[in-house]
């Protein structure tokens, strides 16, 4: 990749600070950049020359900065900005399309509409946008207080040319999510984004700015909502965190245009809650949860309400609070014992006991309790639908972790070898997060032959992803 420089260059005190507070040789972190590169189908050739030269100044163009600042992050096992690396520019800035909820349905379809546009023509500051927990709040807030849109009918005169849509419409668009969130269990979002985006800016955007009467408009709203709820959740797993929390939010505006508090609250709880915890942010996980519920009280049903409490309950794990998150997964369990599937709407019939106790096992994990993590992701595991593949491979690596954290270093390596394995014919970056994650827990252990071994073949890995197609284009519909 080429360069770019502003002025006179200084030393990069910033990077040199991280490398030395992760222990990393120039060789070593040009060698994890490669590696988060491939990940993102970049074939990137850094070596501690490279390195060498960032730390003179010289900052590397597109999303190398971005990539950086990743791979320091996963060997400190906390979130890293390109701020904190001395390459924010400028350049890396990000707009604001995306993050504001809108007004009035009027504007939150020009928001949506040009975020997707934006994201389909590969814009800049979408590439290399980075993510800010605050950028959250302020949408979930006016979720929380803000009344139901009064109307969202589109009459001819405000739609100009654009087509007559119908509920035969909004059924084709429900049932392309469906093809959609089918792929993306089974083979990961990397060979399914890019084509979900297209489908939004190309037949979504149509419908929205086209002619349609009040009960059809809340319905396409709705379709619309979690189309893009899909595309974020698509962009956390192919490692694009800044543009995630902008699809959260259009969904959660969409969602409100709706009328359907329930899937606001899911967006939150179930999106931006989660967001915000993979990015080192727990308080907010347990603010996102609680908003969640206040706010769809009314709509939700019980396994809606077991999905808030087991997302409100990660939160509580992660800041080592034993007492609130067993309290908020035991009321998860209480909920679920109640649920009626009958009863809930499609979106979230796909969270089932083995979700559930996936959510157990991620607390328990995080509270370092692994005899109880590795039984709840065994039960998960023994109870998953053959066709959910990414979720078995992160169930996998929690075993695995488990292990580790019992100082079982051969099961753990053997254990997140099989995740690998499974991995290899999906591209996720979600997945490959989970098994960096158990890499670092390893590090007390890398003189081992087994770690030696399972490090070779996590390298292995990364060559593979970089090397799939980037697209998934049979079976899908027109």
């Amino acid at each position: 990749m080429a360069v770019r420089t502003a002025g006179p260059r200084q030393p990069n005190q910033r990077l040199a600070a991280l490398i030395q507070e992760a222990a990393s040789s120039n060789a070593g972190l040009a060698r994890r950049v490669n590696m988060v590169g491939a990940e993102h189908g970049l074939d990137l050739r850094y070596d501690k020359t490279s390195v060498a030269r960032w730390l003179r100044g010289q900052q590397p163009r597109g999303m190398a900065p971005t990539l950086i600042a990743e791979a320091l992050g996963r060997k400190l096992g906390r979130p890293v900005t390109v701020e904190e690396i001395g390459m924010a520019d400028g350049r890396n800035g990000s707009s604001s399309v995306g993050l504001h909820f809108a007004p009035s349905t009027a504007a939150a379809i020009e928001e949506v509409t040009e975020l997707w546009r934006a994201d389909v023509s590969h814009r800049e500051f979408l590439l290399g946008s980075s993510f800010a927990v605050a950028a959250l709040i302020a949408p979930s807030r006016d979720w929380l207080i803000t009344p139901p849109d009064a109307e969202v009918a589109r009459p001819p005169s405000l739609a100009g040319r654009g087509p007559r849509v119908g509920p035969s419409d909004v059924y084709a668009l429900r049932a392309a999510a469906k093809v959609f969130r089918d792929l993306d269990h089974q083979f990961g979002s990397g060979y399914v984004r890019s084509i979900v985006v297209h489908y939004l800016d190309d037949v979504v955007a149509e419908m929205l700015t086209g002619t349609y009467p009040e009960r059809t408009g809340r319905a396409l709203f709705s379709a619309a909502a979690q189309i893009t709820e899909l595309a974020g959740y698509m962009a956390v797993d192919t490692g694009r965190h800044g543009l995630a929390q902008r699809y959260y939010i259009q969904a959660l505006r969409l969602s409100q245009a709706a009328g359907d508090r329930a899937y606001g609250g899911y967006v939150l709880a179930a999106g931006m809650s989660h967001l915000a915890g993979q990015l080192g942010s727990p308080r907010e996980i347990t603010q996102l949860a609680r908003a969640a519920n206040e706010g769809a009280r009314d709509q939700a049903t019980p396994t809606v309400r077991a999905m808030f409490h087991a997302a409100e309950a990660r939160g509580h794990a992660v800041l080592g609070d034993v007492r609130a998150c067993e309290a908020a997964l035991s009321r998860a369990a209480a909920e679920m014992e109640k649920s009626n599937p009958a009863e809930d709407p499609d979106w979230i019939r796909h969270f089932t006991p083995p979700y559930l106790s996936d959510e157990f096992a991620h607390c328990y994990r995080d509270l370092d309790r692994p005899r109880q993590a590795k039984d709840h992701a065994q039960r998960a595991l023994a109870e998953h639908q053959p066709g959910h593949v990414r979720r078995r491979v992160v169930d996998t690596v929690l075993v695995a972790t488990a292990y580790a954290q019992e100082r079982e270093v051969e099961a753990a390596c053997a254990t997140g070898s099989q995740a690998i394995e499974m991995l290899s014919q999906l591209r996720s970056h979600r997945g490959v997060e989970y098994l960096h994650d158990l890499d670092r827990r390893l590090d007390p252990y890398q003189d081992s032959s087994a770690v030696r071994g399972f490090r070779e073949r996590l390298g292995r890995l990364a060559v593979r992803q970089s090397a799939l197609p980037l697209v998934l284009a049979p079976a899908l519909p027109r």
